[in-house]
């Protein structure tokens, strides 16, 4: 029977897998880069580099995100409804209760993040909180603890560190490039340069594409999850509308840690823009799917 733990293996299974995909690719980028500039010491600069970042995202990503969204603690008694819909619906799901940040922020949103189901944070905005009643609050507590029962905070802190630092080494070496145009690529072997440079200018859009699935799939499930512990698709359902319906973005927030939120931070009116037509090839690079998508879907499992 489904669960709130029912892709908990496959999401851990994914992020090991990940994580070594993000070594051998850095490494590889590191060797070609190595044989362009004739350095060998690039190469255990790379993997130096790329095991220190999985290490800082694994222990750290948790208190990195909410650093950089400005959240602060929120305790029982200033945010009661919060606290008791978190507590009440840890106690269904069989996890242990998260820590509970929030944002000052009018826009409506949430995220989940942390190492593992012991290490887990919530946070939400102060317009969530304003905006939603308790049935659709409990929609979105539901969505971000699947998320956490699921493993997908691991994931995604492990897809934040592949897509992050493969970018920032491709930026490094195409920045060299245009500053040393006289250097003579012989020394490191020419074919071996054009390839390094193909690989280095199409690594971060591989990366990116591959967080773009990952996170536009977990949505999905997170949302399915959610309706398992509340017994409620309605909540969710308008908790999305009403979070779609606000036409501003959020003041702080990163496009390193969008794809953590229940919906897209920086979008404007997104249900407008997906009855556009034109909109079907953007919708293919946002971090979330269709927020219209993902209402039927919920609508569809009251009938």
């Amino acid at each position: 029977m489904a669960s709130v733990y029912t892709h908990q293996s496959s999401n851990v299974f994914k992020t090991y897998i990940l994580m070594g995909l993000f070594l051998a690719v850095t490494v590889g980028l590191g060797y070609l880069a190595s044989l362009y500039y004739s350095s060998p010491v690039i190469v255990y600069i790379a993997i130096v580099f790329s095991v220190l970042m999985n290490i800082t995202s694994f222990w750290w990503s948790d208190k990195i995100v909410l650093k950089l969204s400005n959240a602060r603690p929120a305790n029982r008694k200033d945010f009661f409804d919060l606290y008791t819909v978190t507590e009440n619906l840890s106690i269904v799901a069989g996890l242990p209760m998260p820590k509970l940040f929030v944002i000052d922020d009018p826009a409506p949103n949430a995220f989940a993040t942390g190492r593992n189901k012991e290490h887990a944070v919530v946070a939400v905005t102060t317009g969530l909180l304003n905006k939603l009643d308790k049935s659709e609050l409990e929609g979105v507590i539901a969505h971000e603890l699947s998320h956490i029962g699921n493993r997908d905070i691991l994931l995604m802190s492990a897809v934040v560190v592949l897509v992050g630092f493969i970018s920032i080494i491709s930026d490094i070496f195409l920045r060299e490039m245009m500053f040393d145009g006289n250097r003579d690529n012989n020394k490191g072997g020419g074919a071996f340069a054009i390839v390094g440079v193909i690989l280095i200018i199409l690594s971060p859009i591989i990366a990116t594409l591959i967080k773009l699935a990952i996170s536009r799939r977990r949505e999905f499930l997170a949302d399915a999850s959610g309706v398992l512990l509340t017994r409620y698709p309605e909540g969710l359902a308008s908790a999305l509308e009403k979070i779609s319906s606000y036409n501003m973005p959020m003041k702080k927030t990163s496009t390193a840690t969008a794809h953590l939120f229940i919906s897209n931070p920086f979008s404007k009116l997104q249900s407008g823009q997906e009855k556009n037509p034109k909109a079907s090839f953007v919708n293919l690079f946002q971090t979330h799917p269709p927020i219209n998508e993902r209402i039927n879907i919920l609508r569809k499992m009251i009938n």
